[in-house]
């Protein structure tokens, strides 16, 4: 997140001061915190004012929430239209991530990958780690998708899917299922699970007898895809890269 911050010659900030450039709160309401004891740095509360922190390394937790690191590293959360390949480049030349992003100076890397006919929630960063961790499945960061599936989705279907089904490269386990609309001909079906192998959603709702007509992830973690248009990105928000630096340990 980068954002601007003064520091003295040894890179080192007062702590409120921090606090306050973030955008936690007011400067004064960030010594009130810290008085009350909910600061920490490190694993440690901190009450004294007046102490200083590295901006770039310091592990700061408000109230419990993490406020992430100072870096020129960039997250960004985009609504990947469908036909769009996941990938920064293309030897077929077909429509690719880079095109959507063609106006950031970075390096961006991609977090994960979404099927080409799949639309939806993508996350993209220049910090690589953080790129590794994110994809990596002993994280188990969870995914949302919402998909329209052909045919009338039952409650007995949704009792399997929670059960966990089986595909030829291992079981699957759905941790949530909601129907969303059914009819008898097609049913719309919000699922979360964290896994990220190849084509899994449409791979289990096929499974189940649902055929995917459409697809699209809605979720990531604690990020929400909302209201941003499809084909365009935005920042993520510091409560937001907090919540996910710590999922992943970072």
């Amino acid at each position: 997140m980068n954002r601007e911050i003064v520091t003295d010659e040894d890179g080192l900030i007062r702590l409120q001061k921090l606090l306050a450039q973030s955008g936690v709160a007011s400067r004064r309401r960030c010594e009130e915190l810290m008085l009350d004891g909910e600061v920490e740095v490190d694993g440690e509360v901190i009450t004294r004012l007046g102490t200083k922190v590295d901006p770039r390394t310091a592990v700061i937790k408000v109230s419990g929430k993490r406020l992430p690191p100072v870096s020129a590293h960039v997250y960004l959360v985009l609504n990947k239209p469908r036909g769009v390949v996941s990938t920064m480049s293309d030897p077929e030349g077909r429509r690719t991530l880079s095109d959507l992003v063609a106006d950031r100076p970075e390096r961006l890397f991609h977090v994960g990958r979404l099927d080409t006919d799949t639309s939806g929630l993508l996350l993209l960063t220049n910090d690589g780690e953080f790129a590794h961790r994110m994809a990596h499945p002993s994280f188990e960061v969870e995914k949302t998708y919402v998909a329209e599936v052909v045919g009338k989705i039952t409650k007995t279907t949704v009792t399997v899917l929670l059960d966990g089904v089986v595909l030829e490269d291992g079981p699957v386990q759905v941790r949530r299922a909601h129907v969303l609309e059914t009819r008898p001909d097609k049913s719309i079906i919000e699922l979360v699970i964290h896994e990220g192998r190849n084509r899994i959603v449409r791979r289990l709702l096929d499974q189940v007898g649902h055929p995917v007509k459409r697809l699209s992830r809605t979720r990531f973690g604690p990020v929400e895809l909302g209201t941003l248009a499809s084909g365009t990105v935005r920042e993520l928000t510091t409560d937001e890269l907090g919540q996910l630096l710590e999922l992943v340990g970072l």
